[in-house]
């Protein structure tokens, strides 16, 4: 057989690939992965690789020196240890949202034959409510509140492998890395934090290899974005409290200022152009550099921060690495004596900085549009690319010609097996692996 054509579906943008689609025999596909598992394992020449988001687990789990025979020791949370996790800072986010979560599933789960499953960032299962015979059927394998479901301690799994790739899952039969969870089929989605984009956890409908069905998966990410959607309300609710005390606070200062919360969404400005967002040091308070407005006072108010923009000169960044090692998003890490922050990068963003990287000097904007289409022709593009960049990164970036600022140190980490963007030029940066 050769590698068939997966079918994938979308759901308010995000692609989706049910791990048997529709119309394919979910007993015979079963049969086909049960080969293809042993195979892979054994190094033979599989006549159909897995899918790329399995075989690339795979190989994860593999170099984590995993046993397809066990999973690893890594240790039940007793009551309290649990019952504190749950109270911890990002759980208990996740805690916020638990009933909105168990309305959309748990009844679902129960009719399927299938258990709802919360856990948090770091892979442990802190809640777990559906069908009471698949329940006893998890207790058995070691699927318990508490339970550690990362990746590194029971290999390829929807919880494990959703929260290394930032994306819905769904894992069949002996997709899964350990033989012991072959009978099963799960389908998880992260939860993320709207206010800083941080994973708080994943939601996970798990039960028999039987319940399989490419619409489970569309249910947990649809669950978890309901989630999202009940803590952005939250969060506008929070900012609406904040800007009651920004109001006061604004009124005595002169100059120009703005107010944020502790993740840099913005209450209120005053004699500053409205924006949603700064990226905040780690370095608060006190004398600080903002990306976006260069050197600042930062001082605490109930609930956020006062940001004075008028503050005597501080030194710039120091420091920029462009981080690229990950499977997932690049980030772009800045550092020096006003602290440190750190922003996710599209990969078209991730593009244009490590051309930059390679060219110290500069690039024009047609030679931008070479580097990166192909086409010098595509200069406007760049152009407006290159603005959104400076607007975000001021102080980092200058221009004619586009390059990163002189007064930085620039670093590239990459891939140890190599640049990861399709560029035939020659580094002409440090670069560290």
């Amino acid at each position: 057989m050769g590698q068939r054509r997966r079918e994938r579906t979308s759901v308010r943008g995000e692609r989706l690939e049910p791990a048997v689609p529709v119309g394919t025999d979910a007993r015979v596909r079963a049969r086909v992965l049960e080969q293809v598992h042993a195979q892979y394992l054994s190094g033979v020449l599989v006549r159909e690789a897995p899918r790329p988001v399995i075989s690339e687990s795979w190989q994860r789990v593999l170099g984590a020196g995993m046993d397809p025979g066990r999973a690893r020791e890594c240790g039940l949370l007793g009551s309290r240890e649990l019952a504190h996790r749950r109270r911890a800072t990002r759980a208990t986010r996740l805690a916020q949202v638990l009933p909105t979560l168990r309305a959309s599933l748990v009844a679902i789960a129960e009719q399927a034959c299938n258990i709802m499953v919360v856990a948090d960032g770091d892979g442990r299962v802190l809640w777990r409510e559906g069908d009471c015979g698949v329940r006893a059927w998890a207790d058995r394998l070691g699927f318990v509140p508490g339970s550690n479901w990362r990746e590194d301690a029971v290999g390829t799994n929807a919880i494990g492998t959703a929260l290394v790739v930032g994306r819905p899952v769904q894992v069949y039969s002996a997709e899964h890395f350990l033989v012991s969870h072959h009978p099963w089929t799960c389908s998880a989605a992260p939860v993320r934090d709207p206010r800083s984009g941080v994973v708080l956890g994943a939601v996970d409908l798990s039960g028999p290899v039987s319940t399989v069905h490419p619409s489970t998966l569309a249910l947990a990410m649809t669950a978890a974005r309901l989630a999202e959607t009940e803590l952005r309300h939250a969060h506008r609710w929070e900012l609406e409290r904040l800007r009651a005390v920004a109001a006061g606070v604004l009124a005595g200062c002169r100059g120009r200022a703005l107010v944020t919360d502790a993740h840099g969404w913005v209450a209120a400005t005053a004699g500053v152009a409205p924006v949603d967002r700064v990226l905040l040091p780690e370095a608060l308070p006190g004398a600080c550099w903002l990306p976006a407005f260069g050197a600042c006072i930062a001082e605490p108010v109930p609930g956020g921060w006062l940001i004075r923009l008028d503050a005597a000169e501080s030194p710039g960044p120091a420091e920029v690495v462009l981080d690229l090692r990950g499977s997932g998003p690049a980030w772009l890490e800045v550092s020096g004596v006003g602290g440190s922050w750190r922003q996710r990068l599209t990969p078209r963003h991730a593009e244009v900085l490590f051309v930059l990287a390679c060219h110290p000097g500069g690039r024009s904007a047609v030679e931008l549009a070479e580097d990166l289409f192909g086409d010098a022709g595509r200069a406007v593009t760049v152009r407006a690319e290159m603005s959104r960049l400076r607007r975000h990164f001021a102080g980092v970036l200058a221009h004619r010609p586009y390059r990163f600022a002189e007064s930085v140190v620039v670093r590239v980490e990459m891939p140890v097996d190599g640049p990861p963007l399709s560029a035939s030029r020659a580094p002409a940066v440090r670069c560290y692996h």
